[in-house]
């Protein structure tokens, strides 16, 4: 019996290793950065104010009472896809339509609540008519809520020019997993998972330049395969610090230790992996309100469409009244 359940069961032991190896990795990090940098209550510089209360993310948190709230539409339409072989082909015209809010508040000096909510998600397959038969193959769509995210951070440095930060992200299945007439559009993958993450900043305090990167372990339950994720950006504010122009450079990688089946179109899909390069755009008309306008080109992909992510977003500063 020992030996069936070995044989049998060889991805479950690696998931295992992995997940306590990389586990390891976060908890030793954290521990070291706790001893190696001491809480420093010196002025926080002019830089890294702005950009704390600009990002989403990051290795900033928010201060007590502060928040972050976007408003966001993303838009993808394509009739390409990244193969498992990472080749690109060709299917039927597929767009997705996500309407979200991202929202960060600061419960204390350390601590942040995080959250994203894709409230409305349109996912349409086009029709598809074959000349000169005539012959047509009917469209698709689906219009539901997406998956849900909810989180926390805690900030391990703060107030410096060098900033580091762990959060914890849980991914609720709130999103539809067999949708459409054909039930293969989907606005959610059906699985309950657990994103890690490290995240590091650096702002200069002379110069309105910032850079932050971050990794991630993404643990994905239903049998689909973990992730690693890996993220990385360069700011820079201009125009008395109402314009700030982002350069993000984002990625995704499957450790294949899963056998869950791929979705139907191609967003939600199994063994997932891309990198992706993009421009960012943030004008703040006001203290409190601000306006960004992105898109992220996918230089290499699999198992994914193959089209640029176009975003535009709303968003609001909560700043707390000084005492």
């Amino acid at each position: 019996m020992a030996a069936d359940t070995w044989t049998h069961k060889p991805f479950s032991y690696m998931k295992c290793r992995m997940r306590f190896l990389l586990t390891s990795f976060f908890f030793l990090s954290t521990l070291w950065a706790s001893y190696a940098f001491s809480e420093d209550t010196t002025r926080i510089g002019m830089n890294q104010r702005v950009f704390a209360t600009y990002r989403e993310e990051g290795g900033w948190t928010q201060l007590r009472g502060a928040g972050f709230f976007r408003l966001a539409q993303n838009i993808l339409s394509t009739n390409q896809f990244f193969a498992r072989d990472t080749k690109v082909i060709d299917i039927t015209t597929t767009s997705v339509y996500i309407s979200s809010i991202y929202a960060e508040y600061g419960l204390s000096e350390r601590f942040t609540a995080l959250a994203y909510f894709p409230f409305f998600m349109r996912v349409v397959l086009n029709e598809v008519q074959f000349q000169p038969s005539n012959q047509r193959i009917a469209g698709d769509a689906l219009n539901s809520v997406g998956d849900m995210m909810l989180g926390l951070k805690y900030g391990i440095v703060r107030n410096r020019p060098f900033v580091l930060s762990a959060s914890l992200w849980l991914g609720l299945p709130t999103g539809n997993p067999e949708g459409g007439e054909t039930r293969l559009l989907q606005s959610g993958d059906g699985e309950l998972n657990q994103l890690l993450k490290l995240e590091a900043g650096y702002s200069w305090s002379n110069t309105p330049l910032y850079i932050t990167g971050g990794i991630g372990l993404n643990n994905r339950t239903e049998d689909f395969s973990d992730e690693l994720h890996l993220d990385f950006e360069i700011g820079y504010t201009f125009l008395k610090e109402q314009l700030t122009g982002i350069l993000k450079l984002s990625s995704i990688f499957s450790f294949f230790n899963g056998e869950a089946l791929s979705a139907g179109n191609g967003i939600f899909a199994n063994n997932t992996e891309f990198v992706s390069l993009g421009p960012q755009l943030i004008y703040q008309f006001s203290p409190r309100w601000g306006l960004d306008v992105g898109a992220a080109f996918a230089v290499y992909g699999r198992n994914i469409l193959a089209t640029p992510n176009y975003s535009l977003g709303l968003f609001y500063k909560l700043i707390p009244a000084r005492k």
